[in-house]
């Protein structure tokens, strides 16, 4: 999912297992962890002097960069500066595993008192990061952890979305685009991700319990994102009257799109997660797409380096950590922008405003 596209793709296919949401609609962890809102985690201003004073430095150590990389990247970038910080090392994997063992590597020789990492492939990644554990550095992840590495010993946390509420705000604008009512298609993620089952559960949950008026008439699984198109095409010629289409990320629902204006459907809505330059465009234009799910990106970033910067002088830091989301549509997207990725909505999509 990211340029926020890529990195869904990437973010999903991280993971080794899938964890399911808890019944009471709860996100859990990719190792079933307990979620806690990110906004929980505060540092006294004792303990802030005191890392100030440590004279500590970090070093990033990507996966990949992308428009999500980047925000979140900004917002740990952000974070340390203002605990005084200096983040001596960044380096981006090109999403390969093997890369990013060496990027570890070189950055050890500056000796960073952390580091921060989104893994490329959990269960081999303990191979990728024990020679920054055997230095003891601060380890702190975001969406994910190396298989085999226990929580407060090995790492000091994983910050990550808050699943269940992504998947839940997307029904909540589905029923808001189309009145609570209606026929609804149900495009879902059909890989064993933890991230992805989350948040297409908890659309499906949430119509199902919420919008008694609003059915899902025609469900299809998607494996491979370039399979988008044919599968809308198919959905849309056995049920030509669907109001609205759900889409599991960005990308394949801009496929979705393409197959609609073909069709010259000027009806169906569109809500997917994440946010997309083009998606936005045709939502800004009052086309089909009515709504863009998204996480706080930048706060992701914010929340895993003062979790890490915290666990220096002794602070206790939950498991799993979870930022907020929230719906991008037509009237609040300049603002959505702004609170998801901390930058300005695209000038294509600013003029179209005007």
């Amino acid at each position: 999912m990211r340029t926020m596209l890529k990195s869904l793709v990437a973010l999903a296919g991280l993971t080794v297992a899938t964890a399911a949401f808890a019944a009471d609609g709860a996100t859990t962890g990719p190792h079933g962890e307990t979620p806690t809102p990110a906004a929980s985690l505060t540092l006294t201003p004792q303990q802030e002097d005191e890392i100030k004073a440590g004279k500590f430095t970090a070093a990033l150590v990507w996966h990949e960069m992308s428009e999500y990389t980047n925000a979140v990247n900004s917002g740990a970038h952000d974070e340390f500066k203002r605990l005084g910080i200096e983040v001596v090392a960044q380096t981006d994997a090109g999403f390969d595993a093997a890369r990013q063992k060496s990027d570890v590597e070189t950055v050890l020789a500056k000796k960073p008192s952390i580091i921060v990492s989104l893994p490329v492939d959990p269960a081999t990644a303990a191979a990728v990061y024990d020679p920054a554990r055997a230095a003891s550095v601060k380890l702190a992840f975001v969406d994910n952890s190396p298989a085999g590495y226990e929580q407060g010993k090995d790492y000091v946390t994983i910050v990550s979305d808050d699943l269940f509420q992504m998947g839940n705000k997307a029904a909540v604008a589905m029923a808001d685009a189309l009145g609570k009512k209606g026929k609804v298609g149900y495009i879902f993620h059909d890989a064993d991700f933890y991230v992805t089952n989350q948040r297409d559960s908890a659309f499906k949950k949430t119509v199902e319990q919420d919008y008694p008026d609003m059915k899902i008439v025609a469900e299809a699984g998607m494996a491979d994102p370039a399979r988008a198109e044919e599968i809308a095409q198919g959905m849309i010629t056995q049920h030509p009257d669907l109001d609205g289409i759900y889409v599991t990320w960005a990308e394949p629902a801009l496929s979705v799109l393409s197959t609609l204006r073909a069709a010259g459907n000027s009806h169906t809505k569109i809500v997917t997660l994440d946010l997309n330059e083009p998606a936005a465009l045709d939502m800004v234009k009052g086309g089909n797409v009515a709504a863009l799910v998204a996480d706080e990106a930048y706060n992701i970033g914010v929340t895993v380096a003062r979790a890490a910067a915290g666990s220096l002088v002794g602070q206790e830091v939950q498991p799993f950590l979870v930022v907020d989301s929230l719906a991008v549509t037509k009237d609040n997207v300049a603002d959505g922008w702004k609170k998801s990725l901390n930058k300005d909505v695209p000038a294509t999509v600013a003029d179209a405003m005007k």
